[in-house]
């Protein structure tokens, strides 16, 4: 009798902070998603700060593999700012942005963080859903914040959540 191998269709995947060692990896994610990424040394600066923190996520069972997701944040004077986060696209809609973001919350609160502030491009309309149902909520608004070639300028919400 032959028994086939049973595949899952979901992925398992583990955080990890974010180390100067990932930097290139997170900028070419970085590349999938903004007009201006930021290169690989941008990243390693940002990591250098003391205020700077963290998390990449990896596909379980990958090795070595690079990562599929990150985030980056800042905290300062008790209030936190997502720096940037990127999912690779073709690792969407399986949670890692939630994950990503959960990770984050969790240092806030354990450094008793008052609150977190993110800007997101007005037209990125799943992000936003996603930062709404994590508890944010629209503070203000920049307009033509985000720039692309030959489609102009995008406004920027600025987005907060209070911790405390």
């Amino acid at each position: 009798m032959r028994i086939p191998f049973i595949t899952s269709r979901e992925r398992d995947f583990s955080l990890e902070p974010l180390t100067v060692k990932d930097c290139d990896a997170v900028s070419a994610l970085h590349r999938e998603d903004f007009v201006r990424p930021w290169t690989g040394g941008e990243f390693a600066d940002l990591l250098a700060q003391d205020t700077v923190f963290g998390y990449v996520a990896r596909e379980v069972g990958r090795g070595k593999a690079p990562p599929v997701g990150f985030v980056l944040a800042r905290l300062v004077a008790g209030e936190g700012e997502i720096l940037t986060v990127a999912v690779a696209r073709s690792h969407r809609r399986q949670g890692l942005g939630w994950k990503l973001m959960d990770a984050v919350l969790r240092e806030l609160h354990a450094q008793r963080a008052e609150a977190l502030f993110l800007e997101v491009d007005e037209t990125n309309a799943p992000a936003i859903a996603l930062y709404r149902r994590l508890g944010f909520r629209e503070v203000g608004k920049r307009p033509d914040y985000y720039r692309a070639p030959g489609s102009g300028a995008n406004g920027a919400l600025v987005m907060r959540r209070d911790l405390r």
